[in-house]
């Protein structure tokens, strides 16, 4: 099936990107790697008279340090991510991550902002950003504000981006000195059914835990990682085989072509315990 007809605009700033959308009175798009918008188009699941291609905009893409943060611009695509020396060097688990992503079309076209803005529930980025402490940024007419990246996802297909803002960078906090982050999914198709983002910080002592794919948002295990912080990493298998299940049985799960609720929690369960031992390995 074709889209609908749409006019297509190519501008060369972020102001003018918004200009254009104001102009068109809501009617119309941001356009990244449409690899997501592109099937929904011509799927007519959604229908705009306007596509505004943000790609010649420059700044919106690559990779750079400012301080201790990484600032990834939201066109980089996931190709990009998955060998881009600063995200190899400082953020390893990402790296992997993106050099996973669906299939080598999407990771070659792909943009991780993309990615974040059409929240599509089983994306593989949101529960790992959200376990390093990512920061999304976002433009509008009103000036640049930020949302944390476990709040930018509010539910499925849904984020707290307000429809005139443009997503132009996520921003990760460089991990301290001998933190470790680890991720993990399964899923019989390019999506994953579950995945599960955790992270140790040896300094101060330090759990984050994160499930993503399961629901209509990444869930964040702050009971479990409360538990797992007051008993250290000499005991984690301790609490994992005391509190897990519980934990993961607790967790809202959709039933979906992905599988059952019931099978989401059970993955869910298996990879906490894996993700968790990996990022304490070094620190018993």
């Amino acid at each position: 099936m074709l889209p609908h007809p749409f006019a297509y605009h190519r501008p060369e700033t972020i102001a003018e990107a918004l200009e254009l959308f104001e102009r068109f009175d809501g009617d119309a798009a941001f356009y990244a790697g449409g690899t997501e918008l592109l099937l929904a188009l011509k799927a007519r699941v959604l229908r705009y008279d306007h596509l505004i291609d943000l790609k010649r905009i420059p700044g919106l893409s690559g990779v750079r340090e400012d301080g201790g943060i990484i600032v990834i611009g939201a066109l980089s695509t996931h190709h990009q991510l998955s060998c881009d020396p600063l995200i190899c060097d400082y953020l390893p688990a990402y790296a992997a991550l993106s050099g996973d992503v669906a299939n080598i079309r999407v990771r070659s076209a792909g943009t991780l902002g993309g990615n974040l803005c059409f929240a599509e529930p089983h994306a593989d980025p949101p529960a790992l950003l959200a376990a390093m402490g990512a920061e999304i940024v976002l433009q509008g007419t009103d000036g640049e504000r930020t949302v944390s990246a476990g709040d930018f996802i509010e539910s499925e297909f849904t984020t707290a981006k307000a429809e005139n803002e443009i997503l132009t960078e996520i921003r990760v906090p460089k991990p301290a000195a001998g933190a470790r982050f680890a991720f993990r999914s399964f899923g019989h198709l390019e999506r994953p059914a579950v995945s599960v983002a955790t992270g140790f910080v040896p300094g101060e002592g330090r759990f984050r835990l994160w499930v993503g794919a399961i629901a209509d948002r990444p869930q964040h295990l702050a009971e479990l990682e409360e538990m797992l912080n007051e008993a250290g990493p000499g005991a984690v298998d301790d609490v994992l085989s005391r509190e897990v299940e519980r934990i993961a049985g607790d967790l809202p799960a959709i039933t979906d072509l992905h599988g059952s609720a019931d099978y989401k929690r059970s993955l869910a369960a298996t990879h906490i315990r894996r993700c968790v031992r990996e990022v304490v390995m070094d620190q018993k």
